[in-house]
């Protein structure tokens, strides 16, 4: 296996997205997506970005990726958030989910950031247990709130 884990550029967008939705349908949120490629794409690639990855690729096709964003937070300053990692089915439980979730580690690092925070749906097991290496802390009193544009 010949794996490379890169920057993503902006000629990724289009597979970026079909791994997201690869996501939500494993997530049962497929239904959720309502991203559009023009505005993922400008947020990752335009005037001001607000989003950063690393794609893992192998033989020229991308089989996975993480994407984050820096966040502010009052009591910590600037934090690495990762929004999304995945690595499509067939190429999981082979190391590249690690050498992704490394990357941004790294990345945070070199940014000098104050840490790296997530979010794990309770019900997933295997990522919860991939997480577990990296000893990190589970915090289960804080809860989750969303406004909607709609």
């Amino acid at each position: 296996m010949n794996l490379t884990i890169r920057p993503a550029v902006r000629t990724d967008c289009p597979r970026l997205l079909e791994l997201i939705k690869e996501l939500a349908e494993y997530e049962r949120a497929l239904h959720e997506v309502e991203v559009t490629s023009s505005h993922f794409e400008e947020s990752g690639f335009g005037d001001c970005p607000v989003w950063w990855a690393h794609v893992a690729e192998i033989s020229g096709i991308i089989v996975g990726f993480a994407l984050y964003y820096i966040r502010y937070s009052t009591w910590k300053g600037q934090r690495l958030y990762l929004e999304d990692i995945i690595v499509t089915r067939e190429y999981r439980r082979k190391g590249i989910g690690k050498k992704l979730f490394e990357a941004v580690l790294d990345d945070a690092q070199k940014k000098n950031l104050n840490g790296v925070l997530w979010q794990v749906l309770e019900w997933n097991k295997p990522a919860i247990e991939f997480y577990n290496q990296y000893a990190p802390t589970f915090n289960q009193e804080w809860i989750t709130c969303t406004i909607d544009k709609k």
